[in-house]
Order: C-alpha cells, then structure tokens, then sequence
C-alpha cells in the first residue's frame, strides 16, 4: 500500500508537471513577442549612455525609432560618426553626412555687463532662481542665470561658469542636450560644431530695453542683416539669428555688429 500511494503520488506530481508545461509551451507561442532583430542589433550599436539627447526615451526608444524608419541612423548624438556608419551597415543604407554638435549658450551677460535688479538670496539653482520675482535678479529677464544647473547634469564636464555665466567647451561637449533641457530660459541649444558665427544672446525686448538691462545685448537694429551678402543672418523679436547652412563663416556681420554680441 505504501508502495502504491508513493507511485500515485509520483504519477499525479507528473501529470501536473506535463499538463503545465503544455499549457505555457501553448501560452508562450500565442502570446509570444517578435523580437525585431535589427532594434536588437541597432541597440547593440549604440553607446548606451541613454541620455536622450537624441529626443527618444533613452537608446531603446532610439532603437526602436530607426528600426522601424523614424528615426536616421544618424540620430544618436553622443556616439558620433562611427556609430551612424556601424548602423548604417546594419540597416543596409548609407549613412548621410553626420554633422557633429556642441551645446552653445546665447547670452553674454557676464556680471560686468548685466545689471542686477536684486539681491537674490534663495536656493542657488537656476530653476528655483527662475521662479523668483522677474525670472530672476538680472534685468534681463531673459540672461544666464549662472548657478549652474546646465554644469550639474554635465557628465562630461564641459560646462563651467565663468563671470557669472555659463561656457560650453566644444572639445568636452558630447551633444547629449541634457543641458539643453534642464536651462529654465531655454539659453543653451546644440549648433553644428564647425558654425564659425554665432550670436550669444537671446533678449527679445526692444534695444533700448535690452541697453539698460545689458551693455552687450543685442539692440535688434539689423545691421548684420543688412551686410550679410548670403541672407545667412535674421532678426527676428528683436535679436539676431544665424542659419548655419547659409552661413560662410566670412565674419562680416560680426565686425559691423554695434554691441559686438556675433561671435566668431
């Protein structure tokens, strides 16, 4: 009797056994997932660093974007040229040209030159800063706040605060826009690396306004609009802007601007 209830216990702990695996072996083909082998290749590719710099939420969600055809196989930021090129081979395309980037931050307004409206005494963070009385203790409702929440999400430490305001190293900068996103004023945006001329400000109040707030702000009046031969330069609410690709880098909209705020 022992003999057979060990024997039915056997049996009976079998049966489960197969009629569960049955039922997963069956489970798992219906409700099994495809697993797209060029997302998986493309995210071998890619350098991991999941810093969205590329708009996607993380290397996965870029992954997945240039597998399926919406996103380039260029769109990876951080990984450059070399990576475009291994996806690229991976996707079975040519790789467009890959135009490298540097995060620049259009404001000039060190302390020299910006005037101050207060004393600012709260949490030394450009995101609580931003929030205090006429977005901040500068005139300039629109300049560098300098505490340096851009610097503080850097993982290369490229950006350093110099007189009150923040600067790029191109050299350092791995165009991942974390910067980009964290600044409460919008200041800093990813330009070509090889963009000789740029415009380091972004007040959009009227040039006697900007004057008072900024020695160096740009006053909106146009002069670099009207030198630029290849319709390069643009004003628009009441500051300058510089289309890269029609721009040759000549510099002559910066000799002629008044406040000297086009760098080259």
């Amino acid at each position: 009797m022992v003999y057979q209830g060990i024997i039915i216990a056997v049996a009976t702990v079998a049966g489960c056994g197969l009629l569960i695996s049955i039922f997963l072996s069956i489970f798992g083909k219906r409700f099994a997932v495809e697993v797209n082998e060029k997302e998986e290749a493309v995210l071998g590719a890619l350098p991991g660093n999941n810093c969205g710099g590329c708009g996607y939420p993380g290397c996965s969600g870029l992954a997945a974007a240039i597998a399926s055809g919406q996103a380039e196989v260029g769109a990876c930021p951080v990984g450059g040229k070399p990576v475009a090129d291994k996806i690229a081979s991976i996707m079975g395309v040519d790789a467009k040209a890959f135009v490298k980037k540097v995060a620049f931050v259009k404001c000039s307004g060190t302390c020299e030159v910006a005037e101050e409206s207060y004393d600012y005494s709260g949490p030394a963070d450009c995101r609580s800063a931003a929030i205090a009385p006429g977005g901040g203790s500068k005139k300039c409702s629109y300049g560098c706040l300098g505490f340096g929440s851009c610097r503080n999400v850097c993982d290369n430490d490229a950006i350093q605060i110099v007189g009150g305001i923040a600067v790029v190293d191109p050299e350092k900068c791995g165009a991942c826009g974390k910067c980009t996103k964290v600044c409460p004023k919008g200041l800093i945006e990813l330009v070509p690396y090889d963009a000789k001329v740029r415009v380091a400000c972004s007040s959009k109040d009227r040039g006697v306004d900007t004057t008072k707030a900024c020695k160096v702000g740009c006053i909106g009046c146009g002069i670099c609009a009207k030198t630029c031969e290849y319709g390069a330069v643009t004003v628009t609410d009441n500051v300058a802007h510089i289309d890269p690709e029609k721009c040759t880098g000549c510099g002559a909209c910066a000799k002629k601007c008044p406040k000297k705020i086009i760098v080259v």
